[in-house]
């Protein structure tokens, strides 16, 4: 049984899938898996995390590019057309397999390349409330590894997945962060409560184009609190010159930590960090609030919100429709944290099937497994 996992987007998308690859090979010994990514710095970012495993063995391999892409790629970021190559060049060499697992849906275009004969299996990325991670599309995937069960509802509900053909509780990203956990260095020289800023890349839904430059001078001028400033990776992955402008600006600030794009920005090192999470429409809200902790959301496009389930999250802490006077709320999203407690843990629930700090990669590993054996 051959298995492949490509990772032809941006990086954070890793760890969502990496971990189950690795368990897959060291719990299956007849599965022969192969780890395969479009930029060396992808690779070695994977090869780096599958040191975590180390009774694992996967091949490594480069996804075939033509030269002149690779280099646009590794020094302007990801687009939609670079995918789309990734999965054109590199066609046949998909063939070979009998399942792909990926975390992203653009590989579902395979089967339009004339890529029939393995098993699409999707393990998502993230655990928000948001449409797109319920798209119409997620039909055309053979299998479909999730959380928990408001995602299993919503997907279910409209007619997405089918039993059996799917399997819930698995996050796999969490066993990668609890095993990389020892390695966390202390992030400010002092004891100040941390918020983080987390906004998202979608120009539609991010609070960053309207507020974001007044978050990071409000913090700036200030000396009560912290500042993570950890954007969705994709926000500045193709402005990387305006990345290095925010740096120089805010980066001299003892309490302002700004991270467009690092590796600590997606393996949690911040969601684990903070105090306070200030963001809108980022699934890593979810992650956050494995540890309750106060919240504050910035409805930058005033959208109306009040039982829309794609903004559910908004009802764990207060929502703001302007940051003209963002210390107070900070302040007082501190002080009602208790309010939203309940809200908080019921939401992780329903999002996370989970028990403890139990590995979940084992069980989507086996699964897949299980799967493809039963498909061939």
């Amino acid at each position: 049984m051959r298995v492949l996992f490509p990772y032809i987007a941006q990086p954070h998308q890793t760890l969502h899938s990496l971990p189950i690859a690795m368990e897959m090979a060291s719990r299956h010994p007849d599965a022969e898996v192969h780890v395969a990514c479009t930029t060396q710095e992808h690779l070695d970012y994977a090869r780096s995390l599958a040191s975590y495993y180390p009774e694992s063995k996967a091949s490594f391999e480069l996804l075939h590019l033509p030269s002149l892409l690779r280099e646009r790629v590794e020094r302007h970021g990801h687009t939609v057309f670079s995918r789309l190559a990734s999965l054109f060049f590199n066609k046949k060499y998909f063939s070979t397999f009998q399942g792909i697992v990926v975390p992203e849906r653009t590989s579902l275009y395979l089967r339009k390349l004339g890529v029939r004969k393995p098993r699409l299996i999707w393990t998502r990325h993230g655990a928000g409330d948001r449409a797109i991670g319920f798209a119409r599309d997620v039909k055309n995937f053979d299998y479909v590894l999730m959380a928990g069960r408001k995602v299993e509802q919503r997907l279910l509900a409209q007619g997405a997945i089918r039993p059996g053909c799917y399997h819930t509780g698995v996050y796999a990203k969490f066993d990668m962060v609890h095993r990389m956990r020892d390695t966390r260095a202390r992030l400010f020289n002092n004891n100040r409560p941390t918020i983080l800023y987390n906004p998202h890349f979608n120009t539609r839904l991010s609070s960053w184009p309207k507020m974001g430059l007044n978050v990071l001078s409000h913090f700036a001028n200030q000396d009560r609190y912290n500042l993570i400033f950890a954007p969705h990776y994709r926000l500045f992955d193709n402005k990387r010159s305006e990345a290095k402008q925010l740096e120089r600006a805010f980066g001299s600030n003892s309490h302002m930590l700004i991270d467009t794009g690092s590796t600590r920005s997606i393996d949690m090192t911040y969601t684990s960090a903070a105090d306070l999470y200030l963001g809108d429409t980022s699934s890593q809200i979810a992650e956050f609030l494995v540890k309750p902790r106060a919240c504050l959301f910035l409805n930058a496009h005033n959208v109306t919100w009040e039982g829309d389930e794609n903004y559910r999250f908004w009802t764990l802490g207060p929502v703001l429709n302007t940051v003209d006077y963002l210390g107070e709320a900070v302040d007082d999203a501190f002080c009602s944290h208790g309010a939203f407690v309940n809200l908080q843990k019921d939401y992780i629930r329903d999002t996370f099937d989970l028990s403890g700090d139990e590995p979940t990669a084992p069980v989507g590993a086996d699964a897949i497994v299980d799967f493809l054996r039963m498909a061939s």
